[in-house]
């Protein structure tokens, strides 16, 4: 199964007094960047959470945020720091005095700042919460992933499509490619005759020009190797995995083939083909940034 690397998954679960929810959004990246946001007090289950994501993800930038409430006083514990609240009120006053303002909500604004007050886990409550923590958590990696999935497999079929008229353009190439040559023998024998209309042509050596050019703007090797390139752009993506840096190598290789065909062939109908064919390897590069 292809998996993109942009999706969201939700999941809550209520018990014992205890409401967590749990919310995942990732976006594409080149490496797994997994950031966690949650309550200061269950910082010692990030690592558990952080393991448990990295066993569905190998790639993006992935987000997750974590909220807690409680409807039992038995589950936490409030802590305020007094000294340090004393310390941001003195301050305040000093501004107001300072500059000449007043203000009615001096505790409201102090109880916002960071440290003042904070929540504490009871003793003995981490196992509990994480239990309860676990099926909301597993809620969202399933919902998550069941969007990734579907994302990647619209990304499967966008790229098989656009796959499919690159060979429909290759067999053009290869269709017109036997008469690149002769028209360029035609074209050298009259262009002889125009500017050397009283002098017999010399056959032998129109031959040899014929055959430094069919050396020269040969592109057998380099239809075959974008041919197979194309053969495996298919292969990968019918086994599925982790496959978004393979084929990001492997699209660069067929961009790398048309511009040789486009540089060689020296034919203006090859050429307008292998623009159409970069237009379509530049849409699917574009489309594979987002695969995992």
């Amino acid at each position: 199964m292809v998996r993109s690397m942009t999706g969201y998954g939700r999941g809550e679960y209520m018990a014992n007094e205890c409401h967590f929810v749990v919310e995942i959004k990732s976006v594409n990246h080149r490496y797994n960047d997994i950031s966690i946001k949650l309550p200061r007090f269950m910082n010692g289950m990030e690592d558990a959470i952080r393991k448990r994501i990295m066993k569905e993800i190998a790639r993006g930038k992935t987000d997750v945020y974590i909220t807690f409430e409680t409807f039992s006083v038995d589950n936490v514990i409030v802590k305020v720091n007094e000294p340090l609240a004393m310390a941001y009120i003195e301050k305040l006053h000093e501004l107001e005095q300072k500059f000449d303002v007043s203000s009615q909500n001096t505790l409201d604004l102090v109880a916002r700042f960071a440290d003042v007050i904070t929540v504490e886990k009871t003793e003995g409550q981490e196992d509990i919460l994480w239990k309860i923590l676990l099926p909301a958590l597993e809620q969202a990696i399933s919902k998550f992933v069941e969007m990734r999935e579907k994302e990647g497999t619209a990304l499967v079929n966008d790229i098989l499509n656009k796959r499919e008229q690159i060979q429909k353009m290759l067999e053009t190439i290869k269709q017109r490619c036997p008469f690149v040559v002769n028209e360029y023998k035609e074209k050298l024998q009259n262009r002889i005759k125009e500017l050397l209309s009283t002098v017999e042509i010399d056959e032998q050596r129109i031959a040899m020009e014929t055959a430094l050019f069919a050396d020269r703007s040969c592109i057998d090797e380099e239809v075959t190797r974008l041919e197979s390139h194309i053969v495996q752009l298919k292969d990968i993506l019918q086994k599925g995995g982790q496959i978004g840096r393979k084929l990001d190598f492997l699209v660069q290789e067929m961009n790398r083939e048309v511009n040789t065909i486009a540089s060689k062939a020296n034919d203006i109908e090859i050429t307008g083909v292998t623009i159409e064919m970069k237009s379509e390897i530049e849409k699917i590069r574009e489309q594979i940034q987002n695969i995992e």
